[in-house]
């Protein structure tokens, strides 16, 4: 009688979720000729096709999504047996860049949330300057952030382009100052913003001046000014009008991570995090 592996179930189970051997093989922390190996053999015991790769995704085959289900049963049962009934949970504070965060926070959560019923997660939202303060001072396991100064280390998870966006209805009367939307100093991306006007003698002002991302955007949907942002988090209603305005270029900058970590449960729910990032900003393009 043939038996499942639990390895190969893991391994399936995050393949199907990141649609991606690489990203898959990131958040175990192997290869991926090995992840590729373990799903043959568990094809190989149940006698079905549970997956079909192109060049652009993985995806699921009918016998791979009917699976799926029991594959997740199965994790979570062998997780309990682990554990006992009443296992120590383990926490995670986690600290992310308001800039940072975007469309990946949603299934970032999702995943470390699936991952492990015995993690409990604590997330921080703010300035990246701040989150690394907090993280310096030992109050974070790990961030992440948008690189800033000379600061070096961590584990690049991708790099934004960035842009000057606004509602299509939004109009800057001829000779008037540049209306922005920003968050508070001391906020990087509007450094970056403020330092590329001034540098191309554009006059501006603060329309809005927003304690979180959310009220920028929101600010900048309702037509109250320009909102300097990554092209990855910006929302549909957004339209980058810096090219029609003739605005400065605002560059690009690296989103990091920082963890220093050595439970293994929290490594490998960073590893997971980093994959999944990765695997959103990938599908996104």
């Amino acid at each position: 009688m043939s038996t499942l592996d639990i390895d190969t179930v893991q391994a399936f189970l995050l393949v199907a979720e990141l649609h991606s051997f690489t990203r898959a093989a990131e958040a175990l922390g192997t290869t991926q000729a090995a992840v590729s190996l373990k799903l043959q053999r568990l094809e190989g015991v149940l006698g079905k096709r549970l997956v079909e790769r192109s060049p652009r995704a993985v995806t699921l085959t009918a016998d791979g999504a009917a699976f799926l289900h029991h594959a997740r049963v199965l994790m979570e049962a062998h997780d309990r047996a682990l554990s006992g009934e009443k296992p120590a949970r383990q926490r995670l504070s986690l600290g992310i860049s308001d800039h940072a965060a975007g469309p990946e926070l949603v299934p970032l959560l999702e995943r470390l949330h699936a991952m492990s019923s015995q993690l409990t997660l604590s997330v921080t939202i703010g300035f990246s300057r701040a989150m690394l303060d907090a993280y310096d001072a030992g109050e974070l396991d790990a961030v992440v952030v948008r690189q800033e100064g000379s600061r070096r280390g961590g584990e690049k998870l991708t790099e934004d382009a960035f842009g000057w966006f606004a509602s299509p209805r939004f109009v800057r009367p001829r000779g008037d100052a540049l209306q922005l939307a920003t968050l508070a100093p001391p906020c990087g991306v509007r450094a970056i913003a403020v330092r590329a006007l001034d540098k191309a003698g554009i006059a501006w002002s603060e329309a809005f001046v927003g304690g979180g991302l959310t009220a920028v955007v929101a600010a900048a949907l309702a037509g109250l000014a320009v909102a300097p942002l990554a092209r990855r988090i910006a929302p549909a209603g957004l339209i980058d009008i810096g090219i029609a305005e003739r605005l400065p270029a605002l560059g690009t900058s690296k989103v990091m991570l920082h963890s220093k970590v050595s439970n293994p449960a929290k490594l490998a729910a960073l590893r997971t995090l980093a994959a999944t990032f990765r695997s959103v900003v990938a599908t996104a393009h």
